[in-house]
């Protein structure tokens, strides 16, 4: 079911849950832009095609925030507004162990592996790798597992997973970063919960927050999720 989050004639949030492919890939599923322009133009009664802009990505097994553009100025200015930095994502991950420090801003350079969909941390700048930042705050523990809020300064592929694992800090289900136990949808503890930006068309300010996967940790966890 879709789950929206905010929605005008030039935007559409959306809350995304894991296992769900934001664009098309070489698996053929349908994907959650295909869900939205169904939803839009039955609402809507659209003849024809619905335009969607696709603006930014989750990973599949990631769940959170997702913003689509209604209309081509929308689009055009949301991707302007992510290069640029105005678009500020906060993101919430349950990970293995305590981190170095309750606060931190970490920095690697990933090298993007396409044949393995995965990218490799390292420490100082190789050929071919790309600069990640990202600052991280521990926010809360259970008995075995630790909650993380992050922001991201950077956009890279796969980037808070490997920088995180690269820190000895894995996500709970990320087996391809090294935790032991896949989850039992097949998704990560990785959640977009929180997006703030200034409107690309009526320029106010918009914050929304989503609520994270229904489970026993995320639930644990959920007060500090807000």
């Amino acid at each position: 079911m879709l789950k929206i989050l905010y929605e005008d004639n030039h935007l559409i949030i959306v809350n995304k849950s894991c296992g769900d492919i934001v664009q098309g890939d070489k698996t053929g599923d349908k994907t959650l832009a295909d869900t939205v322009k169904e939803y839009i133009k039955k609402k809507y009664e659209k003849k024809g095609e619905v335009f969607l802009g696709i603006t930014h990505r989750l990973d599949r097994p990631t769940s959170g925030i997702v913003i689509f553009a209604r209309t081509s100025k929308a689009l055009s200015r949301i991707n302007k507004m992510f290069v640029q930095g105005d678009i500020q994502k906060t993101y919430f991950a349950v990970v293995d162990n305590l981190p170095p420090k309750n606060i931190d801003t970490i920095t690697h350079y990933l090298v993007r592996n396409r044949k393995q969909n995965k990218s490799y941390a390292n420490d100082k700048s190789v050929p071919e790798s790309k600069k990640a930042s990202l600052t991280y705050k521990l926010v809360e523990n259970s008995q075995k597992y630790y909650l993380l809020e992050i922001e991201l300064h950077t956009g890279r592929h796969h980037q808070i997973r490997v920088q995180l694992a690269k820190i000895n800090c894995r996500i709970k289900g990320d087996l391809k970063y090294g935790f032991p136990r896949s989850n039992p949808d097949a998704g990560i503890h990785l959640h977009a919960g929180k997006i703030s930006f200034v409107h690309p068309v009526k320029k106010t300010q918009i914050t929304i927050k989503a609520d994270a996967p229904k489970d026993s940790l995320w639930d644990f966890f959920a007060d500090k999720i807000k």
